[in-house]
Formats: structure tokens, C-alpha cells, sequence
């Protein structure tokens, strides 16, 4: 008797179109999270460059630095005597001081009124003002100052006369300048630069020796 033959029965149509489409969406899911993987990846090293950016300015060129002062040349005009060594007081006595402002930052250092002080034997004897201005970016400011000194203040001082009779005098001064910093609205400091200096005048060439000037920043 011969076998019958076995015949395997068919898999339902239906069945295999609903198994055809679960594959499908199961790889458009894997597209779209890989996608999105992918686009979470660039948008964060997106902003992990600007971080470094945005570091990288802030520490470089958005830094803000000490605004310099300098004195370039400080001259006296009309320091007269009587024939005892005595010095005149009917003449008004003037220091004249080229002073630069040495601004290197990317912004404009602006600055307010300032004062700047002459002391001779630990006496103020000269007081002199600056009017407000402003340094462009990564630029000097070069301002004249006048300082008048008064004779009376001079002859008050108890070394006056030894130091005529060594033939100089040791004078000191002291500016102080305020302003601000502003960086495209972001960045703003107050900054205060104090600036001490000490010369020596010589009586025998009427010339300032031995310039030596410290400043100091405050924020």
C-alpha cells in the first residue's frame, strides 16, 4: 500500500501580511531612533563648540585687562627764588605732567573726573583734575595734566631749606582714576586705577630724575 504523501498545509494569507508589516514598522522605528540619536549627537556638539567658544573669548578676548598709565614727561614752571634761597609766593607755581592712559581691551574704557595729588615732604602741596574721557579699544590716550602747586604749602615744610642747600627736592604724587569696562552689553566692570609716583627735581638743570611710578587696579 503505497504512503500517502503528507502535505503541509499553507501559511494564511493574512497572516503573512500582518507579519510583513510588523517587520516594516519595527525597521521604520529603528530609523527614526537612530536619526534621533544622531540629531541629539550634532545638536550636542553643537553647543559643547560653542561652550568652548564662548570659554575660549571670555578667557582671551573678552578678558577683561588693566587699563596702563604711564607718565611720559613732567616739567615746572615758574619755581622762582629770592636772592636769600627764599621761594617767591606772589608767583603761582605749575606742574605740567604728559600722562598716556593705555587702554587694551576690545572695549572702551571709560573714565570718570579724577584727581591727581602733589606731595612734597609728606604735605599735599598740588592738587590738579582731569576731566572725564574715554580710551578707545586697544588704543592710548595721551592727556596733558596741569597741577598748580602753592608756594605757601612749599616753604611750610620743615626740609625746605636743607634741601634748596642740597640742591634737590624729593616730591611724590598720586592720581586716581574711576571708570568702567562694558563688553557689547555683557560684560561690565568698574575699575579703579591708582597711580603713586616718586621723582626727584634738580634745582642746578630744573629737571625731573629718578621717575618711578607704581599703579594699582582695584575692580
Amino acid at each position: 500500500m503505497a504512503e500517502r504523501e503528507q502535505i503541509k498545509p499553507l501559511a494564511p494569507v493574512a497572516f503573512q501580511a500582518r507579519s510583513d508589516d510588523e517587520e516594516a514598522l519595527s525597521m521604520q522605528l529603528k530609523l527614526k531612533k537612530k536619526k534621533y540619536i544622531q540629531c541629539c549627537g550634532c545638536i550636542s556638539a553643537l553647543l559643547l563648540i560653542q561652550a568652548v567658544v564662548v570659554l575660549v573669548l571670555f578667557f582671551t578676548v573678552f578678558h577683561i585687562h588693566d587699563p596702563k598709565i604711564q607718565m611720559n614727561s613732567i616739567t615746572i614752571q615758574r619755581l622762582e627764588f629770592l636772592s636769600n634761597d627764599s621761594l617767591r609766593t606772589d608767583v603761582n607755581v605749575t606742574l605740567l605732567a604728559d600722562v598716556s592712559v593705555k587702554n587694551p581691551n576690545v572695549a572702551t574704557f571709560k573714565f570718570n573726573n579724577s584727581t591727581t595729588l602733589i606731595y612734597y615732604g609728606g604735605r599735599v602741596v598740588g592738587e590738579g583734575n582731569h576731566l572725564q574721557g574715554k580710551a578707545k579699544a586697544r588704543r592710548t590716550l595721551r592727556r596733558n595734566v596741569t597741577v598748580e602747586i602753592v608756594p605757601e604749602k612749599i616753604l611750610a615744610v620743615p626740609s625746605f631749606m636743607s634741601d634748596i642747600t642740597s640742591g634737590a627736592l624729593n616730591i611724590s604724587s598720586y592720581t586716581r582714576i574711576s571708570g568702567r569696562v562694558k563688553i557689547m552689553n555683557i560684560i561690565k566692570k568698574n575699575v579703579v586705577v591708582k597711580f603713586n609716583c616718586t621723582m626727584t627735581y634738580r634745582l642746578f638743570d630744573e629737571d625731573f630724575h629718578g621717575e618711578t611710578c607704581r599703579p594699582e587696579l582695584y575692580f
